[in-house]
């Protein structure tokens, strides 16, 4: 998403060959993601010759904390309120679960032009 961040004042399609190229990323990996990303209307995506994909809004409106939400979900651990069976006697759940609410915070406050 970053990548097309940057260049979506270009208003082209950039295939996924470049991004996996430019940004290190496994293709398939990267196909997967946009598979996503494209289920949940964040790409506008044109198939074929000079096909790829592109962002369908400004970069300031995507939300960090959202677009993570949405591939993977973020967290720094596994940590989960309604999945541990543990964090009652768990001595440093308290500590992973503030930084956890602390990061989810300020991935909400960033969009991806933040970091343009």
């Amino acid at each position: 998403m970053t990548y097309l961040a940057k260049h979506y004042r270009e208003d082209r399609y950039i295939s996924l060959k470049e991004i996996s190229e430019n940004e290190d990323i496994s293709f398939k990996y990267l196909e997967k993601l946009m598979i996503s990303l494209n289920k949940d209307n964040y790409l506008d995506v044109k198939k074929g010759n000079n096909g790829g994909y592109k962002l369908k809004s400004d970069p300031k409106n995507y939300k960090i904390g959202d677009i993570l939400r949405k591939l993977e979900g973020f967290g720094l651990t596994e940590c989960d309120e309604k999945k541990c069976e543990k964090k009652d006697e768990c001595s440093t759940y308290p500590i992973y679960k503030e930084l956890n609410n602390e990061l989810i915070k300020v991935m909400d406050n960033k969009t991806l032009d933040t970091y343009l």
